[in-house]
């Protein structure tokens, strides 16, 4: 909660979008409701968003959660707001982004295995998806952004920086660079095609933590979960970003 006295509060969304928690970092349409609901009656909500993206649909879901409530939506892109992330920050009634911060775009994907017909079946659901996406980014940027030049971007997979997403009505403040660092794994720098290369050697410099004995049994509880919806999460509904 704010301390100057205003009926605000803050909230983050720092690290990767999941449908299950492996840690504390990831942030999951639960658990997002979650920090929500514990806000309780505030006017302003400034949302702070450091992610690499993650489940389409788990973004989607917080978006509709951030759009659905009463308070004014402050969005503060820290560092960078990619894939899903990006759909997210266009909850904002203002978006903030500093000079060294980046919004990427990108349609829609997932893995997926089965026959012709199924395959097909899978094309035309990202398609639909795809379409309601785009709609989220128009309806932000209002007459600043043809449908064709989104969709030029979305099929380039297109790394913003501020003054870009500004160009395009993505943003509606440019703020002094700040000294936050860019959040993204070396799976999501295996995923995307256009990383830029600062972003490559941060990765590449990411240092990995030790796993305790505790959080490796937990993670193999949400592995074994995760198991026994395989046929849900090989679908459409699984594994989008």
């Amino acid at each position: 909660m704010s301390a100057d006295g205003e009926n605000s509060a803050d909230i983050f969304i720092y690290g990767d979008i999941v449908s299950y928690q492996w840690d504390e970092t990831d942030t999951s349409a639960t658990s997002f409701k979650k920090d929500l609901d514990a806000l309780g009656d505030v006017d302003t909500i400034n949302l702070y968003i450091n992610s690499p993206g993650g489940n389409v649909f788990e973004g989607v879901a917080i978006h509709n959660m951030l759009k659905r409530h009463k308070a004014k939506i402050n969005v503060h892109v820290d560092a960078l707001a990619a894939s899903i992330a990006s759909v997210i920050a266009m909850a904002g009634d203002t978006i903030h982004m500093p000079k060294n911060a980046m919004l990427m775009i990108h349609n829609p994907w997932t893995l997926a295995i089965g026959n012709a017909t199924e395959l097909r079946k899978v094309a035309d659901d990202l398609d639909r998806i795809g379409q309601s996406v785009k709609q989220t980014y128009l309806q932000k940027a209002g007459d600043k952004l043809s449908e064709e030049k989104l969709q030029e971007m979305l099929d380039a997979e297109t790394w913003l920086s501020a003054d870009e997403a500004f160009e395009y009505g993505l943003c509606d403040v440019v703020q002094e660079a700040n000294q936050m660092a860019a959040c993204i794994s070396e799976e999501y720098l295996s995923k995307y095609k256009n990383v830029p290369e600062q972003l490559k050697i941060q990765g590449k410099n990411h240092q990995k933590t030790v796993i305790s004995a505790e959080e490796m049994a937990k993670r193999q509880r949400i592995a074994d979960e995760a198991k026994a919806n395989s046929a849900y999460i090989n679908t459409i509904l699984g594994g989008m970003f």
